[in-house]
């Protein structure tokens, strides 16, 4: 029971999440929209992530795919990564 109250937890921080880099990259659109406190705070916190992705795949002309490749992670980790681990550790108990 509490085992399902933390992975729904879980699940829910990484869709937060990844609306997050979400208006992340939609704010990379508007002029000067990065420098709010707003943009500050999400910059604070997606950069970190999109990072490594942006290391490993270059951009393509303009485009940057990177972020679409970080989302596809986050949520395979939150269906397939999550489910896989909570039956992991209930079949521990």
């Amino acid at each position: 029971m509490i085992l399902n109250f933390i992975f729904n937890i879980l699940g829910t921080v990484l869709t937060i999440y990844s609306f997050a880099i979400i208006i992340y990259i939609f704010m990379s659109w508007v002029p000067s929209s990065r420098e709010t406190t707003i943009g500050r705070f999400l910059t604070s916190i997606c950069e970190p992530y999109l990072e490594p992705f942006r290391k490993i795949i270059p951009p393509i002309g303009m485009i940057d795919i990177s972020p679409i490749v970080a989302l596809l992670v986050i949520r395979f980790a939150s269906s397939y990564g999550l489910a896989g681990l909570q039956q992991m550790i209930a079949g521990i108990m």
